[in-house]
């Protein structure tokens, strides 16, 4: 029964996916099992879980104001043995979701399901236009997917003039592979209508933090390899497309914003103080700087007395007898 809340039919007679929500349950019944039946298991007609063409009526089920949601289920034993896969169930499902979400917003120009890229390499789930001629490719993800593989996708989309953009199953863990690349992830909540966010937790702030990408010193997203995360849940509807990928809400885009000012004034502060410590550092380096050492200067060489009558040259001071080293001194060393 958990599966058959995400049970997509098919119209037999349009040839097109149908859901609950977009008729009322009393046409849904008038065409589903015991009426007309021409509203089958999308999953059942298409091979999946079941041979190909097996066509199985679904139920319309649910009321107004009930406990449960509408929803399409296959009748009593008739759905496959152990029902669908819920992968299969979430990847098919997703894929459409996205679509239509994709749709809804106003500067989306095309949507296109299971889209080849030029060269036939990849596939996108969902490919989007934009109006400005950026063109996305949105991929649901539903199981763990390896670095290498994940690159290859990544470089293969690049080279084709896609931003790729991540929705992965609810408890698959997302590669760091794609945080190390600088890509988003997001978390698709299927029963919700929601997606999750991953947002890095602030860096600690260490020396001269201030020197390095202030974005990485607040919530910032898409988080760093190996970061601890903090998940953030918004309506699909809220979100938006650019060339860059899913937008956030407003709301959030804004409260970032604010912390990132708040962010850019501690990183001013402290480079001011950083800057003003160092200035007093060096003058107060300079005001203690010795003064070089200067040699005194000797006296003037005098003409040595010498006394009238012939004799040795003599100390001008103390008229002792020089020696000849100091003769052109005039004195002794001591005088």
């Amino acid at each position: 029964m958990q599966d058959d809340l995400l049970v997509v039919g098919f119209d037999l007679e349009t040839q097109t996916e149908v859901h609950i929500g977009e008729r009322p349950l009393e046409q849904w019944r008038t065409l589903g099992y015991g009426r007309r039946e021409t509203v089958v298991c999308f999953y059942c007609w298409h091979g999946i879980d079941a041979p190909p063409a097996t066509r199985v009526p679904l139920l319309a089920r649910g009321r107004i104001g009930g406990l449960v949601r509408p929803h399409f289920a296959h009748p009593a034993n008739m759905a496959p043995p152990g029902g669908h896969s819920s992968e299969t169930v979430w990847h098919i499902n997703a894929k459409h979701r996205l679509a239509r979400w994709a749709s809804s917003l106003p500067n989306v120009t095309r949507v296109r399901l299971e889209q080849w890229t030029e060269q036939r390499n990849r596939r996108a789930d969902v490919h989007v236009e934009l109006a400005d001629g950026a063109r996305l490719a949105l991929e649901a993800q539903r199981e763990l997917i390896t670095d290498e593989l994940w690159q290859a996708r990544h470089r293969d989309y690049a080279a084709a003039g896609l931003r790729d953009v991540w929705f992965m199953r609810p408890d698959t863990r997302i590669p760091h592979v794609l945080f190390a690349e600088g890509i988003p992830a997001w978390t698709l909540l299927h029963r919700d209508a929601a997606a999750e966010a991953r947002l890095g937790e602030p860096h600690a702030r260490g020396p001269q933090w201030w020197t390095r990408d202030l974005r990485l010193f607040g919530p910032h997203h898409p988080p760093c390899a190996g970061d601890p995360v903090v998940r953030e849940r918004f309506p699909l509807a809220d979100l938006g497309l650019d060339a860059s990928g899913v937008t956030l809400p407003p709301a959030m885009t804004e409260r970032l914003a604010v912390q990132a000012a708040r962010i850019q004034r501690d990183a001013d502060q402290a480079r001011t103080r950083h800057e003003q410590a160092q200035r007093r550092r060096h003058e107060t380096s300079t005001r203690q700087r010795p003064r070089p050492w200067t040699p005194t200067p000797l006296p003037p060489v005098r003409p040595i007395p010498r006394p009238a009558e012939e004799g040795p040259p003599v100390c001008e001071v103390c008229h002792r007898p020089l020696a000849t080293p100091l003769v052109r001194f005039g004195r002794h060393i001591l005088c």
